[in-house]
């Protein structure tokens, strides 16, 4: 019996930094991005930098009201992150989201009965309707399916289907 390594093309720690550059003049989910780096960059700074963080406040106000997207400027967001229908992403300011996700249409990141966030670990996929509630940690290259409520740790390379999520083993690719 031989043993199955799974390959990932994606990295879970080094950002893709190409994956949030805007392409076109209209790109609202990549332009949305860009307002929070472009204030986080600016953040703790005084003087035309202050002036400047303001104007970024404007533009990442314009383009929530487009996108339908409650992404905080302040939440901890590892680069190369995608979000291709980003209209109705609620994403609790304290969440912390590792590196090259994928974050799909009407995934909510937020606080459940107990009080705490969900960790998002480097390059997991997350299908459209997706709820992560409470304290949880996504592991890395993790997949949530499309509506699952995932309300438990999911570990690396897994994958949570489902209401409540039942965790499936990552697939063995042969």
């Amino acid at each position: 019996m031989s043993q199955i390594e799974i390959e990932y093309d994606t990295s879970a720690t080094e950002p893709d930094w190409d994956r949030e550059c805007p392409d076109r003049l209209w790109d609202p989910e990549r332009r949305l991005l860009r307002s929070i780096r472009k204030y986080q960059a600016l953040r703790g700074k005084g003087g035309i930098a202050g002036l400047t963080r303001r104007w970024w406040v404007l533009v990442h106000r314009f383009w929530t009201v487009v996108t339908q997207a409650e992404i905080h400027l302040t939440t901890q967001i590892g680069g190369g992150l995608r979000i291709p229908h980003p209209n109705g992403i609620v994403i609790h300011p304290d969440s912390v989201i590792g590196p090259n996700c994928t974050i799909m249409a009407q995934v909510t990141l937020g606080s459940g009965r107990e009080h705490g966030v969900p960790r998002i670990g480097g390059h997991v996929d997350i299908g459209a309707g997706a709820k992560l509630l409470g304290p949880i940690t996504v592991g890395d290259h993790a997949q949530i399916g499309a509506n699952a409520v995932v309300t438990k740790d999911v570990p690396a390379g897994h994958v949570a289907v489902g209401i409540p999520a039942r965790i499936r083993p990552p697939r063995s690719v042969e």
